[in-house]
């Protein structure tokens, strides 16, 4: 069963007494400035487009009680939240009474330059641990922070006092999100500790009234998933109440009521409490007198004074779960309280009338004009009381929180790997490459933490993970070696090994490499995570990869095999449109080499880029195709092939014919171009090594013309701009066409445009290719139809 706080004390020492007073002081000022903010949002700030601002006035007022117990008592400087989406002006609220957040910032909530709907680690001034947004993945990556923590500190870079707690806030619907349970599994695999998951019970959604059966459901789960599950739902005066006579019976009652009529019961206030309670269980025992004993007024404060919102509740319960263990919260509260609109089932979106908010304020005793004040509402000693509480809070003590890590040297290109071998595939290549790293000896190899979703072997990582081990917090023995079996895995498990190995679900995987690729502001010290993963699946974890990127999460992500050209596997693992989320995803630069020494110039590009200030992660498409290897001439192809194209056969004079292709698609296009040698004269192939590189760098040269800083020439104007006037293209891809045809609009060029646009299906490659009309005649098709 699931703890529940404990009996309400006889008494509080007086120092207990005042932290509980100036906490409930603080829990107002941030349900006041939480409301506020929205209102000047929607009603006083000049609307230019007419459109909603919102804000969710309701599911702040849900919070703010949780809000202050966490960050004015139990939270220390070391320790991170990801905070409940919703709540972000409560978060903001809470950083201006500590002085962290401004006036301005609040007054420009969901506007350009202001506070952020939802708390992000980018856009926001104040210091958002994580950004939340897309409900479910900010409550699962502070599992995978924690596991990033002991790995940090399994690699002696994190000492025990700079170590923290993990905590996430959530609304009671974020727990319908399957990539919370998809982490729960995770997190009890790798056994996570130093956690809080704190879940806002408000019981309400955007559409409905939370089902009620499942949360007679969820301490099951957590619990044998490993966890604490702490129920808080009573607050104190309810549990003196019902230690009277009748309090027996109206506490069976309220546990007994459906969630739908609490909430109705909720909005229309004490009178309805009073003939609702008279009616179902006036008759019994003591009732009578107990209901009578209250106005009106207080019996709805009694009701509605859940564990959630009672400071001494949600205190004691922080204080009691000290140790590591990993813990869920459960607070009972109510949506929109203390509130005009709290209970009613449209509040999610509601918004305050006016009126209603002059009522309010009133009721705070902010004076008019005073609204933005952060201690508005107090007399002037009690103001000077609160001010000194909120300074002394363990959280709002002087602490670095954002770091810079330093630079971990990258090899330069002669000491960098780069695979020998007639012919070879990129996924191959990159598992030597990698390898070769691990033995290398090299600063930068301690600091690679490869990731996989259990396709460690199939993308080429085993090598690399025989040679630096398996990461776990407790040994675990190589059982098939050391009963002389043999096997080509040798995985023993270590606190200083450098793979963590993750079951199959891709959310995990991205939000892992999420956190770990935050190892570097977080904590100061740098990680380079390297994430592998089925091309085709990447949909599978897109949003969590979306997440990742948009908080510039530092990682690399190799995805293989790709394409059409995976043959034999079928239509639904041939990935056909990643390349396009590769072009069109921020914060992500993807690659597509088609051949060995282009992989390793832009592997080791990319370590550095995902260190710079101005860097990203990087997204390489590899295939197991073998690909024979060209021969260079010299090193002149390095400088533009990391601009993201360059001319494997340059263009002769005044060409103008040329073909574009990327990746494992290069025999075809190579002979197709020794085929029409002789009726297309100068006839250039262009290799396209990076599709989504040139793209941004294109865009961006445009916005440089728009913006007013002169006319900047971008990679891909420069290349087509060798052919003649007029020239034709034809683009070759073993993805959608749409990832290279774009580049006739570059300089109006006529372009024929080779790929797929339908599922593929099981065959080999010389008919896939042929049926998809990526075949050697097709493309030799295309350019007779274009050019001669």
């Amino acid at each position: 069963m699931p703890q529940t706080q404990p009996a309400a004390p006889a008494g509080h020492n007086r120092g207990a007494e005042h932290d509980i007073e100036m906490l409930r002081r603080v829990d107002e000022r941030l349900r006041w400035l939480a409301a506020w903010t929205i209102h000047n949002a929607n009603h006083l700030r000049e609307s230019r487009d007419g459109l909603k601002v919102g804000g969710h006035q309701a599911s702040c007022a849900s919070m703010t009680t949780i809000m202050t117990a966490l960050y004015f008592h139990a939270l220390k400087p070391e320790d991170r939240v990801a905070v409940k989406p919703h709540a972000s002006p409560v978060f903001h609220a809470a950083q201006y009474l500590m002085g962290r957040q401004s006036r301005e910032q609040l007054e420009g909530f969901r506007s350009f330059g202001g506070a952020q709907s939802y708390p992000s680690r980018t856009k926001d001034k104040d210091d958002v641990d994580f950004s939340t947004g897309s409900v479910g993945l900010g409550v699962a990556i502070t599992a995978f922070a924690s596991l990033m923590q002991d790995y940090l500190s399994g690699h002696g870079w994190l000492a025990d006092g700079r170590r923290g707690r993990f905590v996430a806030t959530m609304g009671d619907a974020e727990l319908d999100e399957g990539n919370i349970y998809e982490c729960l599994i995770e997190a009890y695999k790798h056994d996570i500790r130093n956690v809080w998951w704190i879940v806002d019970y408000n019981r309400q959604s955007l559409d409905a009234t939370t089902a009620d059966r499942m949360f007679d459901r969820f301490d099951d789960i957590f619990e044998t998933a490993g966890w604490r599950v702490v129920t808080l739902k009573w607050g104190k005066a309810q549990m003196r109440a019902f230690a009277r006579p009748g309090g027996k019976a109206l506490q069976a009652w309220i546990e007994a009521c459906p969630n739908a009529d609490f909430a109705a019961l909720t909005y229309q206030g004490g009178a309805a409490w009073r003939g609702r309670l008279m009616t179902d269980i006036g008759r019994q025992a003591g009732v009578r007198a107990l209901l009578e004993s209250f106005t009106d007024e207080d019996l709805h404060s009694l009701m509605i004074g859940l564990g959630g919102h009672c400071i001494e509740t949600l205190t004691e319960a922080f204080d009691a779960a000290q140790d590591d263990t990993p813990t869920m919260f459960i607070a009972y509260t109510v949506k929109g309280f203390g509130l005009p609109l709290q209970g009613h089932k449209d509040n999610h979106a509601g918004l305050m009338t006016p009126s209603q908010v002059e009522t309010l304020r009133q009721a705070m005793g902010v004076a008019e004009g005073q609204e933005w004040e952060p201690l508005a509402g107090l007399a002037p000693a009690e103001a000077e009381a609160v001010k000194a509480f909120v300074a002394a809070a363990p959280f709002a003590q002087p602490a670095q929180r954002r770091h810079i890590a330093a630079a971990i040297p990258v090899p330069g290109r002669a000491e960098f790997p780069s695979p020998d071998g007639a012919e070879q595939s990129t996924q191959q290549a990159f598992g030597r490459i990698l390898l070769d790293l691990a033995k290398s000896g090299h600063p930068i190899a301690d600091r690679i933490v490869t990731t996989s979703p259990d396709v460690t072997v199939s993308t080429n990582l085993g090598g690399f993970v025989n040679q630096r081990g398996l990461f776990r917090r407790r040994e675990t023995a190589d059982v098939f070696r050391d009963a002389k079996i043999p096997s080509a895995q040798r995985w023993a498990g270590k606190t200083a090994g450098q793979h963590v190995e993750l079951g199959i679900a891709e959310h995990n995987l991205f939000l892992n490499l999420a956190a770990f690729g935050l190892s570097a502001p977080l904590f100061g010290e740098r990680l380079l995570p390297i994430g592998t993963v089925y091309d085709p699946f990447i949909s599978r974890g897109l949003d969590a990869l979306n997440y990742a990127c948009y908080q510039d999460a530092r990682f690399m992500l190799v995805a293989t095999p790709s394409g059409l050209t995976l043959g034999p596997e079928g239509g639904a693992h041939q990935s056909i449109y990643t390349p396009l989320i590769g072009i069109g995803q921020p914060g992500l630069t993807y690659f597509e080499p088609a051949f060995v020494d282009e992989l390793a110039e832009v592997m080791r590009w990319s370590f550095g880029h995902m260190q710079a200030d101005d860097g990203g992660s990087v997204y390489l498409r590899l295939t197991t195709r073998s690909l024979a290897q060209v021969e260079r001439a010299d090193d002149a192809w390095r400088e533009d092939a990391l601009k993201g194209a360059y001319w494997l056969k340059a263009p002769g004079p005044a060409s103008d014919a040329a073909v574009v292709f990327c990746g494992a698609i290069a025999p075809e296009v190579l002979a197709a171009a020794e085929q029409l040698a002789d009726d297309i004269p100068g006839l250039g192939v262009l290799n396209v090594v990076s599709p989504g590189l040139l793209h941004r760098d294109w865009m961006a040269s445009r916005r440089s013309r728009w913006q007013g800083a002169g006319k900047q020439v971008s990679h891909a104007e420069a290349l087509l701009g060798q052919l003649a006037p007029g020239a034709g293209l034809v683009t070759v891809v073993d993805a959608s066409p749409a990832t290279l045809s774009w580049l006739g609009g570059v300089l109006g060029q006529r372009v024929s445009a080779l790929g797929l646009d339908s599922f593929g299906q099981v065959g080999d490659l010389p008919d896939l290719y042929a049926h998809y009309r990526l075949d050697v005649d097709a493309i030799v098709d295309a350019c007779a139809d274009l050019f001669l």
